[in-house]
């Protein structure tokens, strides 16, 4: 009788530990929901210039926090090194050039990097300290242009579409100095890095200035230019990343919210046509 009832408590001790076990089991489940969470949480590292993409990265920021997605920004400080970081992993994405100088990049330095969206254009234009007019420019007057390939022939091409000078019709694109051929001002054109070229105009008549670098410069592009280009411009400024996590879902998220209704609004009212949407 005895070891009957010894037997009992044993079972019994033993059922106990069975329902605590399930309890603190059952606890531990309840949580559960809330580390999954925090695991989807995800901080993408992209890197873009401080006007207007930043700014319009920082505006959109907040709504992707609350999906989850957290935006770390550093600003570019060269194109050339941000595109290297990018395939090497250091960042996610970048946002900061348009599809022609993505392009010379990847063929120049061996990239592979993905146009994952197009986002918006930026006129490009020229402006000078010392003239009100494009066509007072004088003759021999030294002219300062982006000194990578792609916005150069940018460059000469807005200045031919504005009768300035005149370049070889059998060429398409991918202009270079050799390609006017008339030059009626004898104008002098001094290849400038992108960044210092609004602090080149102390030192040249006229530079060819894209808008981002303008209006970091204080400029306000559709009323300081003396030519600007139109919204029909091919060089759309894309968000950009690998081939290995441009369908990722942090990555198609950050595109979307890139191009809302919302963003076409904020781009149009902060920067009155100096910035036009692409979608």
């Amino acid at each position: 009788m005895k070891l009957k009832q010894g037997l009992l408590v044993l079972l019994a001790a033993f059922g106990l530990l069975l329902v605590t076990g399930c309890g603190a089991q059952k606890e531990t489940s309840a949580e559960h929901p809330e580390k999954e969470e925090k695991q989807k949480d995800v901080t993408l590292k992209i890197a873009a210039s401080s006007t207007p993409h930043a700014e319009i990265l920082e505006f959109i920021g907040p709504d992707l926090e609350n999906e989850g997605i957290k935006l770390d920004v550093s600003i570019v400080s060269d194109g050339i090194q941000t595109n290297q970081q990018t395939a090497d992993g250091e960042l996610d994405a970048n946002f900061f050039q348009h599809t022609p100088y993505l392009e010379q990049v990847n063929k120049d330095s061996g990239l592979d990097l993905v146009n994952v969206k197009g986002i918006h254009i930026e006129p490009f234009g020229i402006y000078s300290k010392k003239i009100d007019s494009i066509e007072d420019l004088s003759k021999g007057a030294k002219i300062a242009l982006p000194k990578d390939p792609v916005n150069f022939s940018r460059a000469l091409e807005l200045l031919a579409a504005n009768d300035i000078i005149e370049l070889d019709e059998s060429k398409l694109g991918d202009y270079v100095l050799a390609d006017i051929v008339t030059n009626e001002k004898k104008l002098e054109f001094i290849p400038v890095d992108s960044a210092v070229l609004v602090h080149s105009l102390d030192d040249v008549e006229a530079s060819a200035i894209n808008t981002n670098y303008a209006l970091e410069g204080g400029f306000k592009p559709l009323e300081d230019s003396l030519i600007i280009e139109g919204n029909e411009s091919p060089y759309v400024n894309i968000l950009v990343s690998r081939k290995d996590n441009q369908n990722d879902e942090a990555i198609t998220m950050l595109a979307e919210a890139l191009t809302t209704e919302k963003v076409k609004k904020f781009i149009l009212d902060k920067y009155k046509g100096a910035v036009v949407p692409a979608f």
